[in-house]
């Protein structure tokens, strides 16, 4: 029996308070976290919005009446455990930014144009290989204010539900060859090491011939090879 893989420590994670990312001080814990006892909290099985998965969730280019600005992408790769098990049957969501690096919510104040083909959020299901993908589109990035000159990188976000709501893992994939990660205090703030399993990979295989090119990223949830989450242990 393989013996279970526990997270990377602590020391893989920033403080939670990082002056470099200047929203860190009114972002972080500064009280004792309250441990949550009500059972409702803790779900048999993820649950998200109205219904199930739809057809197209996974598809943030068909999900309007025309197709969104920009360079389509495929992202794939696999839900691993730290043994390198896969697991199926996991709810995946992402959200982005559009082409131009603005999201379509209310609070992005952002000049850059928004795409009324784009509404930049989708979820999937793994399948019985731990597989999700996404079809979608590359984000821009965007200015931030954090600093002078800041801009994010394009990025994408991932949430991850387990068996409950309260297990929910959030991180961030990043795009090979960025110029702008070097600049970036918040893929600065992780350990080298952390920071190149933030960065999703080419891939040729994942690719769509004369249609859009593809990206690999597994997401592993414990163990030496763990993605880095927005929440450490502890």
């Amino acid at each position: 029996m393989a013996t279970p893989l526990r997270r990377d420590g602590r020391d893989a994670h920033p403080d939670r308070d990082h002056p470099a990312y200047r929203s860190t001080a009114l972002r972080h814990p500064k009280q004792p976290l309250v441990p949550l006892h009500d059972p409702e909290t803790e779900l048999a099985r993820p649950f998200l919005g109205a219904g199930p998965v739809a057809p197209l969730d996974h598809d943030l280019t068909a999900q309007h009446d025309g197709p969104p600005l920009g360079e389509r992408i495929v992202v794939t790769g696999r839900v691993l455990d730290g043994n390198g098990t896969p697991l199926a049957g996991q709810l995946v969501e992402v959200w982005q930014a559009n082409a131009s690096g603005r999201y379509a919510q209310a609070e992005d104040r952002h000049d850059a144009p928004l795409d009324p083909n784009f509404t930049g959020v989708g979820r999937c299901l793994t399948d019985a290989a731990g597989v999700y993908r996404f079809v979608t589109v590359k984000p821009g990035p965007y200015p931030w204010r954090n600093h002078d000159k800041a801009w994010r990188p394009s990025h994408i976000h991932f949430s991850l539900f387990g068996t409950a709501f309260a297990s929910r893992l959030i991180t961030q994939m990043y795009f090979p060859g960025d110029p702008l990660l070097p600049y970036d205090p918040v893929m600065q703030s992780v350990n080298p090491g952390a920071r190149e399993r933030m960065v999703a990979s080419f891939d040729l295989e994942a690719t769509v011939d004369q249609w859009a090119t593809g990206y690999r990223w597994d997401i592993v949830l414990r163990g030496p090879g763990a993605a880095l989450f927005e929440e450490g242990e502890g």
